[in-house]
């Protein structure tokens, strides 16, 4: 449990390379993301990353129509089918070569790809359990190149596909009578988008050199007949010759004839030639060029780069490489606006007319009608280089070589900020103690503080003279920020409130690498290439307070949350730890071996000799300082445990073989007399259309990678609550977490185990069974429907006989629903009994239950503390009043009680009157 991270999200990367889809309902845009996909929850504003992944980068994605699956391809025609409900990959496939597009039909039955010059067309998995789930049923041949887009019509019978040899192909998906293929001309150059009018055989096309072509059609869907196979149709072609030369023999005239239905009727007879004339009484489909329009009127020259088309409203939407796009409604062609984005469109539209537009690996999602933009991220278009957490868990700040500094929502995954003001590229990054400041170290020569309140830079920071800043640190006060130079070898101190220099402190004789700050004391741990590590003492002049000597240059140092221990990277691959207060060292772990960095393609050595020159360049404690967490120059993260100083998991962040250093070995396909293909320059641009730029050009593509990068971990964090850790990489920035949420994770399923028979077992009032059957389906409405319908008096009885292994998953369960839920003190008692009970137990394993402590003391001690004093406050003042009534009460008697005796008195009196 302790280890059991899974893949969580991926932060900081939007688009890569690929086309968009919108979900069903339209409230969901689907991006791949490098070898996964991203789904941004456009109306509760959020993302996910799908875990499932392929072998390398997706070309091209598919959504069913009802939108519970997705096909994924990648650059080497690699497939696989997920479930969007499930998050799971269901089948795996390879179709040889790589794929252009895919496509579902609208009846969800089949889906066509293109590949090359030829379009296949398969049966679309269904509820039914197939041993292949993809099942070609045909292959249609027509264009001499390959092929660039399809689209279907609204009833299915029908599709197109766009070919870069300037021609559009009209295919039946059943057997057509009169329509087994129509080609389509008048463009010249390569077709972008093809499609079809609703609920018609109607056509528009577009190509890249900004021509809209609209075709018209003389039949509609409804007049499509069905025909015979060829081979029969081929007979009777013969038969129909012979009867015309006279050499027909009566006897041979019986015949399969296929009927409107599709199946072959048998035994009919041809006398009298009435089945021939129905055949060949079918007119076949014919398109006539109805108008043609052109994007570039002025002369001005810009390439259309994609396009798409709503058919219920007629909108066209065209995207071009300068940014603009335009919207246009047709067949009248009438723009209805235009716009200019950034750089290199690809757009997409849905229901709600929603256009999505991708530059700069950006994505903007625009509503035309209100012309706003409902949905805009940017990530880092280059290399990720720090990350922090905030102190409560809820943000990461990052900076990247492109100068900016972001911050992130862990629980929405995405950028609510982005600080400009760098010049050069963020080296280091830093939460203050508050968690409302910001502070980041630069290559320009700045340390910039920013407040998270206002979104604004309140601080800069400078030396007296140009230095580059290469890491950060600031202290557990929030009022000292340290800064760390690569060419002066100097450490620069400011204090956050004046942003005066404090002083600089010299004593490296290389390169300072990293500053950390100790948690609990005004300590600063310095380590540089000189192969020192330094404490200052921030207390006592900013001297220096010891010197630990390493075998190598160092690389990263971090301390342990309760500051009684070191930890140091060092170039050897070493990760050694120390003791601060007596500068002894306590251990030493050797991890070169457990980076396994893969070889490189333009590498001339082994990927084993290459290891021997890698290192750890991040570390980081875990929240409870038992284990850590080292990554550097490697697809793999792993994780220690300290007091044994072994290796506990290896975390492997990306399998996507479009990175280089990916692979332990070199592929020899590719190796050829002139060497490796990998170094051969094609020359050609990145297979749109766009030509290599000239140096300084800034057109084109900047999110398109001329270059393959290399895997690597620039920076690790724990999170503060331990439940989860980022990791900023090639691929951006991926976080894992012991709460990963599945929607559909069953436990110790089985075909019993269904709502219907859980429901059966309520009836019967057998509870501890039907708690047991809701966790194994893992539903949570199901779980909290046979939770709530347990008696008050049955709680007890029920906790008894739960397995331990129920026991933890109940508790999770009621510690996440009592932050919801009514029902207060209903779970209170589910949770008081499961303590009560299974306490010993659980006592034992409870570094796995922080959460709940967490949750409890953060989130219900405040309204416990509350209740309390109200409670108290009313027993109090009810105790007041219940004593001025008690006095008032004993008044009255006291007075009753004179009376009484005055009475008596008078009475005696009397009595001895009447006696006298």
């Amino acid at each position: 449990m302790k280890f059991a991270y899974k893949f969580s999200n991926l932060l900081g990367a939007f688009y890569r390379h690929g086309n968009l889809c919108f979900s069903k309902d339209g409230n969901s845009a689907i991006s791949p993301v490098g070898n996964r996909i991203s789904v941004f929850d456009l109306k509760n504003n959020k993302s996910e990353t799908l875990p499932a992944s392929t072998t390398k980068n997706i070309s091209c994605l598919g959504i069913s129509p009802d939108g519970n699956l997705a096909i994924l391809i990648d650059e080497d025609g690699a497939a696989i089918l997920v479930s969007l409900v499930t998050r799971a990959v269901l089948h795996h496939h390879h179709f040889h070569s790589p794929v252009h597009s895919v496509s579902f039909s609208p009846d969800g039955r089949k889906f066509v790809i293109t590949k090359e010059n030829v379009a296949l067309m398969y049966h679309a998995p269904g509820r039914n359990r197939e041993f292949n789930a993809f099942a070609l049923d045909k292959s249609y041949y027509g264009p001499f190149d390959e092929t660039t887009c399809i689209d279907w019509t609204d009833d299915s019978k029908c599709f197109a596909v766009g070919s870069k040899d300037m021609t559009t192909w009209i295919f039946g998906a059943e057997r057509w009578a009169n329509l087994i293929y129509y080609s389509l001309g008048g463009h010249k150059d390569i077709i972008v988008g093809c499609f079809f009018e609703n609920d018609s055989l109607d056509m528009y096309t577009v190509s890249q050199e900004g021509t809209l072509c609209v075709w018209e059609s003389d039949t509609e869907l409804e007049g499509l007949r069905k025909g015979p196979k060829y081979s029969e149709r081929k007979k009777m072609e013969e038969e129909k010759k012979k009867r015309e030369e006279g050499e027909s023999n009566e006897d041979d005239d019986v015949e399969d004839i296929v009927g409107e239905d599709g199946e072959t009727r048998g035994d009919v007879i041809k006398g009298s030639a009435d089945t021939p004339k129905q055949v060949e009484g079918i007119k076949n489909v014919r398109y006539s060029q109805r108008s043609k329009h052109y994007f570039n009127k002025a002369g001005d020259f810009n390439k259309l780069t994609a396009a798409a088309f709503h058919k219920k409203t007629h909108i066209l939407v065209t995207g071009f490489a300068s940014g603009a796009f335009h919207l246009h409604e047709l067949p009248e062609f009438d723009l209805i606006h235009s716009l200019r984005a950034q750089q290199y469109a690809v757009l997409c539209c849905n229901a709600l007319f929603l256009s999505c537009v991708k530059g700069l690996g950006q994505l903007l999602v625009w509503e035309w009608q209100s012309e706003s933009y409902v949905f805009k991220q940017q990530g880092h278009f280059n290399n990720m280089n720090s990350l922090a957490y905030s102190p409560d868990g809820q943000y990461l700040v990052t900076g990247g070589d492109d100068g900016k500094v972001k911050v992130w929502n862990t629980n929405s995954g995405l950028c609510f900020v982005t600080f400009t003001e760098h010049s050069s590229g963020v080296t280091n990054v830093a939460f203050t103690s508050s968690g409302f400041v910001v502070v980041s170290a630069s290559l320009d020569g700045t340390v910039r503080a920013f407040d998270l309140h206002r979104y604004r830079n309140f601080r800069t920071m400078t030396s007296p003279r140009p230095a580059q800043f290469s890491s950060l640190a600031v202290d557990s006060s929030g009022e000292l920020v340290c800064a760390g130079s690569q060419d002066s070898f100097e450490i620069f101190l400011w204090s956050m409130q004046t942003g005066r220099l404090l002083e600089v402190l010299s004593g490296h004789e290389g390169p300072v690498s990293n500053l950390c700050f100790s948690p609990v004391q005004s300590v600063l741990a310095s380590v540089s290439w000189d192969k020192t590590v330094r404490l200052w003492d921030m207390l006592d002049s900013w001297q220096t307070k010891e010197t630990l000597r390493l075998t190598s240059d160092g690389l990263a140092v971090t301390y342990r949350p309760d500051g009684q221990e070191l930890a140091v990277a060092s170039l050897d691959g070493e990760i050694t730890f120390w003791t601060p207060q007596t500068g002894g060292q306590t251990g030493s772990i050797a991890g070169r071996h457990d980076l396994q960095m893969g070889r490189k393609e333009t590498e001339k050595i082994t990927a084993k000799q290459s290891a021997k020159g890698k290192s750890f360049t991040s570390l980081c404690y875990s929240a409870d300082g038992e284990s850590i967490l080292a990554g550097g120059q490697s697809k793999f993260v792993c994780i220690y445990n300290i007091k044994e100083h072994v290796l506990m998991k290896k975390f492997e962040i990306s399998c996507n073989l479009s990175l280089d250093a990916m692979e332990e070995f070199l592929d020899r396909r590719k190796m050829t007399e002139f060497g490796s293909l990998s170094l051969v320059d094609e020359g050609t641009g990145d297979g749109d259309g766009v030509e290599l730029s000239l140096p300084g050009v800034k057109r084109g593509d900047m999110s398109s990678r001329r270059f393959i990068p290399e895997i690597r971990v620039s920076s690790l964090c724990f999170s503060p609550t331990g439940r989860s850790w980022a990791a900023a990489s090639t691929e951006g920035l991926l976080i894992y977490s012991l709460d990963a949420s599945l929607v559909f994770d069953p436990y110790d399923l089985d075909m019993d185990v269904t709502p219907a028979s859980i429901r059966q077992q309520m009836k019967k009032k057998e509870w501890a069974s039907a708690i047991l059957l809701s966790f194994r389906l893992n539903e949570m409405p199901l779980i909290r429907e046979v939770l709530e319908a347990v008696p008050y008096d049955q709680i007890t009885v029920v906790c008894s006989s739960l397995p331990d292994v129920y026991v933890d998953k109940l508790l999770n369960f009621v510690a996440s629903t009592l932050e919801k839920s009514n029902h207060l003190q209903f779970y209170l008692s589910w949770a008081q009994c499961l303590l009560t009970l299974h306490g010993q137990k659980l006592k034992n394993r409870s570094a796995a239950y922080f959460s709940f402590k967490f949750k409890y003391n953060f989130c219900f001690l405040p309204s416990c503390d509350w209740n309390i004093y109200n409670i108290r406050y009313a027993a109090a003042l009810s105790k007041q009043r219940g004593m001025k009534r008690t006095a008032a009460e004993s008044l009255s008697d006291e007075e009753e009680e004179e009376e009484e005796e005055v009475e008596m008195d008078s009475g005696g009196d009397e009595e001895n009157i009447y006696n006298e």
